[in-house]
């Protein structure tokens, strides 16, 4: 890629970036969206999370694995199973970390 291309994709990305987000701002209180679509949007930022958190406690240097050998998935639903009934943050990352060290050592 030459320079001018580098610059041109830089300007283009900021371009479409600053259009998306400023397309809410220019309508101001005429837009309104439909309430299922507000609906829906209540669910983007845990889309987002487990569309991030996912691939990376799948992905192992052999491939993708829900194998015993994958310390941090089995840390990670030890972590959650904790959450789900206790419902305190310390204690899930403390789970998960002794999970994740006991797999580790052991397996």
């Amino acid at each position: 890629m030459s320079t001018l291309q580098i610059w041109l994709a830089i300007i283009g990305m900021g371009l479409v970036t600053a259009v998306t987000r400023a397309l809410f701002l220019i309508g101001g209180e005429r837009m309104v969206l439909p309430p299922r679509v507000l609906r829906v949007l209540r669910y983007a930022p845990a889309a987002a999370l487990a569309g991030v958190v996912v691939p990376d406690l799948l992905a192992t240097p052999s491939g993708i694995s829900i194998g015993l050998g994958n310390h941090a998935l089995w840390a990670s639903l030890a972590g959650l199973a904790y959450y789900l009934k206790r419902r305190g943050m310390m204690g899930t990352i403390v789970v998960g970390m002794i999970v994740f060290t006991v797999l580790r050592l052991v397996a």
